[in-house]
């Protein structure tokens, strides 16, 4: 079997999504569509959520549609301070255009602080909102860097996520 092939029935197809930006003041931050309570917030043209924005890489490579930076470019002004979350919407739609739906997402965030524990569900809830998925289906996790880097130095947060699609069922 190859990887174009079918597996169990299904066509499955995997992406990577990576996104990161620098931590300043006066912003709020913005993760997995929540306002978490932080000095600083992410420098970016739109929300600057990274774990939205890795998720959207993720789905968008899985289906071959290229970056969110294609889709969205930081130069045009129709996505200034926009949400990521609707953004996620619209990469939803992009996908299911190409003939596939996500299966599940799953994103680890990289930073020092804040501890987003508290905050996880509602990430999670919101994103499988965005994406039209059950919430077992939405994972997102944190670790720190242990204090290497730019992000060790908490000057910034990055976030990893991978995507799992399947052809949409046609009837």
């Amino acid at each position: 079997m190859n990887l174009s092939s079918s597996f169990l029935g299904a066509h499955l197809r995997i992406g990577l999504g990576y996104d990161i930006h620098p931590l300043v003041k006066g912003r709020p931050l913005i993760l997995g569509g929540v306002r978490v309570p932080f000095a600083q917030g992410l420098s970016g043209h739109s929300d600057a959520d990274v774990i939205s924005h890795a998720i959207a890489d993720s789905l968008l490579g899985a289906a071959a549609l290229g970056d969110i930076g294609t889709h969205f470019p930081n130069d045009d002004p129709v996505w200034k301070g926009a949400d990521s979350l609707f953004l996620l919407q619209l990469v939803l739609n992009k996908i299911k255009r190409a003939g596939l739906i996500p299966a599940n997402v799953d994103a680890t965030l990289i930073a020092e602080k804040p501890k987003i524990a508290s905050h996880v569900k509602a990430m999670r809830t919101n994103i499988a909102r965005a994406l039209s998925l059950p919430l077992w289906a939405v994972s997102v996790k944190a670790t720190t860097n242990e204090g290497l880097g730019a992000l060790g130095r908490g000057q910034g947060m990055a976030c990893l996520a991978v995507a799992l699609l399947q052809e949409k069922v046609r009837k």
